[in-house]
């Protein structure tokens, strides 16, 4: 609506009149807000550059629109009225009340929280908690998230405080033309008030700019005394806050589109006489979708529940759990935030949890737990690409971080590509790339017509199934599906040595024959399956696997070693001695303890990187100034403690100080640390 755009514009001069925020650990590009799944993703942008999505100010929460992860807007309002004057803590709504000032920000791996001040008399804490479990099946298939706030007077008095929140219809669908229904009620036992709302024409499997087209929206909040609502137009609902402190209780029934006369679905809670003693308030939003995915399985195209819908009756029921299960959820959720926090300051350099923490959500707010007990299922959507489901190559930068928090998830995301490619729905003798052209329809390739990289994929699933074995001691998984590693194992024979000309999982470089990297990758790969023939009690192929992998790294180090350049390194292809890349394909060769390529190619690589760093990090070769986060990191994971530091400290800095406004990037300038730009 023309309010919002003339309030987003409203908002940078508001922001000229902050006073500086402090951000601890760093001033991400885009600041999680609500993000627990692929559409439970909003975001407060952080940067300046205009055409990355739209404006930014810096990552202040009041005076700018949050937004869905590809940009568009998502109405989310929130004011505080303190002794008859109305301030903006969250949002820009217009007419735009006082923009109070946000003195700090930090972040861990579950929240963001905003410290705000209003006029020297009241403070506000607001945190935004998007639970991470992984070990707790039940909690982590919720896709809901919290907004917890907290006021205290700061002056030693008394005053009279009301708090609003508000969502709008925009979080409905992507088609702000769609028309869009609504309800307001309370639970069961009375204890929670909840708007829901949703698509009035549902679009089953359906996406438009990546939002999802059906499911129910629930925005809820503890049903007290003091507790009033309001469901109408955006002006004509914040105005009655603002005038009042209080909301009529009053439902409109006029549905309609999303951009006609906006539907916005507000709470208020009179705080009554605030003192020293904080109070709290409560609120929760989320998804609810009884069904998840559309997946092509062993017996055709099946409907995929949403796993939580094994535990919970009715989708009140997941609610009110959810809900009232805020202080236990904040108890683990802080626990994952020390480990992490912990984990990461162990690995030797400060800068790493400001890229840990910032990353972890929005790692797990790329999948959704499906299925049923018995049969769970993690799909992941390939987001800001193509929407692709359960990409192999996505998988494969992903994957490390169910390493660390959970293995046995790392299974549940492989389990429906064995599925998928075991039943035959698959024609080709090599890896399929993904499950599905557009996440949630996981509808294969029977065709066999998906992109193609099959040295690639081959390579990550043998390295990342053996992965999940070795941290989980799981030898059955690795017999259960050994003929058809077998099989992609004989393709690497074939392939891995002298690639042919094909993509890599970084497909915007181009193809390339012969690419030192993808050939490193097929190598592991094989060497991968010899000790899972060992494991698996074929000791024939075992040694015949290991003969050719061992074989195979003697002649790869002659054909992809530039020694007479200073410093020496390995080539982006062979018998290209002025190219250089990442050579992030090591990275399997230790995470599976193979020792199957020398130290001294480690060594080489760690001299060498140093040589060629940009601003913000190494490019990923010499064809671009771009770099991408994923490999840098697992360059860093396998070089020296120097050139560890090297790359985490120019990571860091990117993260703080690009001028980009979306959610973390893996693709940016190693020079400007401006968001890519493929050509």
């Amino acid at each position: 609506m023309w309010s919002q755009y003339i309030a987003l514009s409203l908002a940078s001069v508001f922001s000229l009149s902050f006073a500086a925020s402090t951000f601890t650990p760093a001033r991400p590009p885009a600041i999680p807000l609500a993000v627990k799944s692929p559409y439970v993703s909003a975001w407060q942008q952080a940067g300046s550059d205009a055409e990355d999505g739209g404006p930014g100010n810096g990552g202040y929460l009041p005076g700018e629109w949050p937004t869905f992860w590809n940009g568009q807007i998502l109405g989310w309002t929130g004011l505080i009225r303190v002794d008859g004057t109305s301030y903006t803590w969250m949002g820009a709504p217009a007419p735009l009340p006082t923009v109070l000032n946000q003195t700090a920000f930090e972040y861990t791996s579950t929240r963001s929280t905003f410290t705000m001040d209003v006029g020297g008399e009241i403070s506000m804490k607001i945190t935004f908690l998007s639970p991470v479990t992984p070990t707790d099946m039940t909690r982590q298939s919720l896709p809901f998230s919290y907004v917890d706030i907290v006021v205290y007077a700061t002056d030693g008095s008394d005053h009279d405080v009301q708090l609003y929140a508000d969502i709008t219809a925009e979080w409905a669908s992507g088609d702000r033309s769609a028309v869009v229904e609504w309800e307001y009620g309370v639970t069961p036992n009375d204890t929670i008030a909840y708007h829901q709302f949703y698509r009035q024409t549902q679009l089953l499997w359906s996406e438009i700019t990546d939002q999802t087209e059906y499911g129910s929206w629930y925005w809820a909040t503890d049903n007290t005394a003091n507790l009033t609502f309001q469901i109408g137009s955006d002006t004509d609902v914040r105005g009655a806050f603002t005038t009042s402190g209080r909301l009529a209780n009053t439902n409109d029934t006029n549905f309609r589109a999303i951009n006609d006369n906006q539907p916005t679905f507000a709470f208020a809670v009179d705080l009554g006489s605030v003192e020293t003693t904080p109070v709290s308030t409560l609120f929760t939003i989320g998804l609810a979708q009884e069904q998840a995915i559309q997946f092509d399985g062993a017996n055709g195209s099946v409907s995929v529940p949403s796993l939580w819908t094994s535990y919970y009756a009715t989708e009140l029921d997941a609610l009110e759990f959810f809900h009232t299960d805020y202080a236990t959820a904040a108890g683990l959720a802080t626990t994952f935030d020390n480990k992490v926090a912990s984990d990461s300051n162990a690995a030797g350099d400060a800068d790493y949890v400001i890229l840990t923490s910032l990353a972890a959500r929005q790692a797990f707010g790329a999948t959704q737990l499906c299925g049923t007990p018995d049969t769970p299922y993690l799909f992941l959507k390939e987001i800001s690409s193509d929407g692709n489901v359960q990409t192999v190559d996505v998988i494969f930068p992903f994957h490390p971080i169910l390493i660390y928090t959970n293995p046995e998830l790392l299974k549940f995301l492989l389990d429906p590509l064995f599925i998928n490619q075991e039943a035959g729905q698959w024609p080709n003798t090599y890896s399929i790339h993904d499950l599905g052209a557009h996440y949630p329809n996981a509808t294969g390739h029977s065709d066999g017509n998906d992109e193609q990289q099959p040295l690639e994929e081959c390579g990550n699933m043998l390295i990342m199934t053996l992965a999940y074995a070795q941290r989980e001691s799981d030898t059955s998984y690795l017999s259960q599906h050994y003929n058809i590693l077998n099989q992609w194992t004989q393709y690497l024979v074939e392939e891995a040595l002298i690639p042919a000309n094909q993509i890599s999982t970084d497909d915007f470089a181009g193809a390339l024959a012969n690419q030192t990297n993808l050939a490193i990758k097929g190598i592991i790969g094989i060497q991968a399956m010899s000790v899972i023939a060992n494991l698996t009690g074929n000791a024939a192929d075992a040694a015949n696997y290991s003969s050719i992998a061992h074989d195979y790294i003697t002649q790869w180090q002659t054909l992809g070693i530039a020694m007479d350049a200073d410093p020496p390194h390995t080539t982006l292809a062979y018998g290209m001695n002025d190219t250089h890349g990442l050579l992030y394909n090591l990275y399997g060769d230790k995470e599976l303890g193979l020792g199957l390529v020398p130290q001294s190619v480690y060594d080489m690589q760690s001299n060498f990187y140093p040589t060629v760093m940009e601003e913000y990090g190494v490019p990923l070769d010499t064809r671009h100034d771009y770099t991408k986060i994923d490999w840098e990191i697992f360059v860093a994971a396998i070089a020296s403690s120097n050139t560890t530091s090297m790359f985490i400290s120019r990571i860091a800095a990117f993260i703080n100080q690009t001028p980009s406004n979306r959610a973390l990037t893996d693709l940016y300038s190693a020079s400007t640390g401006e968001s890519a730009t493929l050509s």
